[in-house]
């Protein structure tokens, strides 16, 4: 099924253009672009992880969703900026620049068919910088229009009481989270036979260094791993996945009724 997770009723791509042409109220209607990668999750877990993440939570928030909340989910994009992880094959990365260029063409589509709140839903953590920069520009050059470049794990979520200590600070790859998540959505795709824990080099205890977070450096996969795996994916559970999407679910409702209630000054 084309729609995967979405349910088929909120996939933009089933509407007609004279179903798009006619929508009423058409500036509030919240657009959702689900974006994720294309890139190594250790030898567990399928290239898809990423993107099933945000397709997976984005049809479950619109299948509990007000019916009274228009809000339309476009095809996932599946390729990002993966570079960081392509020592390992199988990754497909696109540069900077063409990504840029592939946001911001998609949302002046958008744009010119009326809609004025966009959505860009990513769960790839190598690329916000990108989202912010281009949603920065689109709205400074159409003063009318809203994007809102959001990571899938900012809405509130239980998912770090479900973790350890360590795995909740360093557990950024392939681990328990982003496992327990895919025995939810893809069990069939996980291979927890092959699951390991592999964390990166320890920075230092009180290094102010960090590889994800407030003071962030540049680095590659196969600097930090062996396996691809930067994180304990050897405790995933599904109970533990299932459990992570019900509270991603709750945030992202959340958000996009904010996102359709807000009305800017």
């Amino acid at each position: 099924m084309i729609h995967g997770f979405i349910p088929p009723e909120r996939f933009f791509a089933y509407l007609t253009w004279q179903e798009i042409e006619q929508m009423s109220d058409k500036e509030n209607v919240v657009i959702i672009q689900p974006i994720g990668a294309i890139e190594q999750h250790g030898h567990h877990l399928p290239l898809v992880v990423d993107s099933a993440i945000s397709q997976g939570v984005l049809g479950s928030a619109l299948e509990s969703l007000s019916s009274k909340i228009p809000a339309y989910a476009l095809p996932t994009l599946y390729y990002g900026k993966s570079n960081e992880h392509l020592d390992f094959p199988g990754t497909i990365s696109l540069s900077a620049e063409t990504l840029l260029r592939v946001l911001r063409e998609t949302a002046e589509s958008i744009y010119r068919a009326g809609f004025r709140k966009l959505v860009l839903m990513n769960s790839h953590g190598g690329q916000p910088q990108i989202l912010d920069i281009i949603s920065r520009d689109l709205h400074q050059e159409h003063h009318d229009f809203l994007v809102f470049p959001f990571f899938t794990w900012r809405v509130p979520h239980i998912t770090k009481d479900l973790m350890t200590e360590r795995e909740g600070k360093e557990g950024i790859h392939a681990g328990d989270a982003e496992t327990s998540l895919m025995l939810s959505l893809l069990p069939h795709q996980v291979k927890m036979d092959l699951a390991v824990k592999e964390y990166a080099k320890d920075l230092g205890k009180d290094s102010l260094l960090s590889l994800e977070g407030r003071l962030p450096f540049p680095w590659v996969t196969k600097e930090l791993s062996k396996s691809g795996v930067i994180g304990d994916a050897t405790v995933a559970t599904k109970d533990k996945g299932d459990r992570i999407l019900e509270s991603l679910t709750k945030g992202w409702i959340e958000l996009i009724e904010d996102i359709y209630e807000y009305q800017q000054s």
